[in-house]
């Protein structure tokens, strides 16, 4: 009789991976126990990814990327003007972050130990898609005679370090605290009057 068992794809090895980080932490979690949620061998799990630390690697990259998706929508809405957009980016990147940290505080915290365990290349990688998403708002800007900038990728970054406390898993903690939406929107606002054409 045929198995009925789905395919096992890298998709369904992820899921399984993020289950599992979840229930155990990152401390304890192995591809034994990804393998035991799948229902398979964990030879199987390694055909593919090789080794555990690519398995924590991209299932890593799949957490990030999703934030970074949601945002290159706004981002590439060229048809719209670059000052809303940028307002937008970073409110919607802020929104993810706490989402991400108060909907599911276990898996952030797991997240938070495994992108420091990735920092080089993963979430490298990461912030370089973010900052490439705020250089096209900040270009468009620039190209449409709203924004002021001799080097609009110059100015992604600086405007992407400054707001590094309301995006920065570091400072998660105070994302709770009151009065920080409040901050955050003066920062904007602040960032915003810095950019605009005089």
């Amino acid at each position: 009789m045929p198995s009925t068992s789905p395919t096992l794809t890298a998709e369904r090895i992820l899921e399984a991976t993020e289950e599992v980080l979840r229930r155990h932490g990152p401390a304890k979690a192995t591809v034994v126990d990804v393998a035991r949620a799948l229902g398979v061998s964990h030879g199987s799990v390694y055909r593919h990814f090789r080794t555990k630390a690519a398995l924590r690697e991209a299932v890593t990259k799949r957490w990030l990327d999703r934030t970074t998706g949601l945002l290159a929508e706004i981002a590439g809405a060229s048809g719209r003007d670059a000052e809303t957009r940028l307002r937008e980016w970073l409110a919607a990147l802020f929104a993810a972050k706490r989402r991400k940290a108060f909907d599911d505080p276990e898996l952030f915290a797991t997240y938070s130990v495994l992108t420091t365990e990735t920092a080089e290349t993963v979430v490298s990688e990461h912030i370089a898609d973010l900052t490439g998403q705020l250089t096209a708002i900040v270009r468009d800007g620039v190209e449409s005679g709203v924004f002021t900038a001799a080097d609009p990728a110059v100015a992604a970054v600086a405007v992407f370090r400054a707001t590094d406390r309301f995006h920065d898993p570091h400072y998660a903690r105070e994302w709770e605290r009151p009065g920080v939406q409040d901050d955050f929107d003066a920062l904007v606002d602040l960032l915003l009057r810095g950019l605009r054409t005089r």
